[in-house]
């Protein structure tokens, strides 16, 4: 009998792998489909579409795509990015842990309503805010400029600041009145032991607010007019073009390229992005 039972086991965990082990397959082919495009002719991405292994190698689809267009190397759409991106996570983190740790450690007259409404913000569509965000750029001349896409970030982020809010609720109050004890005010209590602390949670929203940004198309194509300002994102849409013969191979290449930043970011910090929402989830 234990051996049968064993032996069930056994066969569930086999089916159980096996299942697993395909359905990655099927969420990874679209990556593994874009990597080996990158890889062949543009006449054989359409003509053998279905096939992972290229005929015939051609890596010139990298140095070509690398090379740019307009005369800009694809160097300067990457330096863009990064400018974007880390200044974008630098704002985030500052901004929402300060007003995360407001919330969370510091009484203040109607707290519990101006949380709610931080809260409400969520709930507003991005097209809602799109135009009156505009006309305001516009209006101050920040139109054609990273600044709209890096200065609201040190405005903070509203499920940014849940987050972190949910992750100092679950610190114990007890520290903060040692430090009082200690001499301590509430700065000193934030910078010496709270930030210490908040260290997987700052890893966490770091990491998202990097994929958002790095993926980010939209923001890009309405604020930059300037192609020396594109992004990555935006750099690789204007591969495309309807009115002349577009790249693909080329504009697969980079598109390969834009990934590694991303992948490299998820297998360095994935313990914490893990730590992160776990202790944020259960604590609070």
């Amino acid at each position: 009998m234990n051996s049968s039972a064993k032996t069930i086991r056994q066969s569930g965990r086999i089916v159980v792998h096996v299942f697993v082990t395909l359905f990655a397959f099927v969420m990874i082919y679209p990556v593994l489909w874009m990597l080996s495009s990158s890889l062949k002719d543009t006449t054989e991405i359409f003509t053998h579409a279905h096939q992972l292994i290229p005929l015939k190698w051609n890596f010139d689809n990298y140095v070509n795509g690398f090379k740019g267009f307009a005369g800009i190397s694809f160097s300067v759409f990457f330096k863009n990015s990064f400018i974007i991106t880390i200044l974008s996570v630098i704002g985030t983190v500052i901004s929402s842990t300060m007003v995360a740790y407001g919330f969370a450690r510091i009484r203040f007259k109607w707290a519990p309503f101006w949380f709610g409404c931080m809260m409400l913000t969520m709930m507003l569509p991005g097209e809602v805010l799109m135009i009156p965000q505009y006309i305001f750029f516009h209006k101050i001349g920040w139109i054609n400029t990273f600044l709209p896409l890096i200065v609201p970030a040190f405005f903070g982020g509203a499920f940014f600041i849940f987050l972190t809010t949910q992750f100092l609720r679950g610190i114990p109050k007890e520290l903060d009145e040692s430090a009082y004890i200690d001499g301590c005010d509430k700065y000193q209590i934030f910078i010496r032991i709270m930030v210490p602390l908040l260290v997987p949670a700052i890893i966490t929203v770091s990491i998202f607010k990097f994929y958002w940004t790095w993926d980010d198309f939209f923001s890009p194509l309405l604020y930059l007019n300037s192609p020396k300002l594109a992004t990555v994102s935006l750099a690789i849409k204007n591969f495309s073009d309807p009115t002349m013969k577009t790249d693909w191979g080329a504009m697969f290449a980079m598109s390969i390229l834009s990934l590694v930043p991303i992948v490299v970011v998820f297998f360095v910090f994935q313990k914490y992005i893990v730590e992160g929402i776990s202790t944020t989830g259960l604590k609070g």
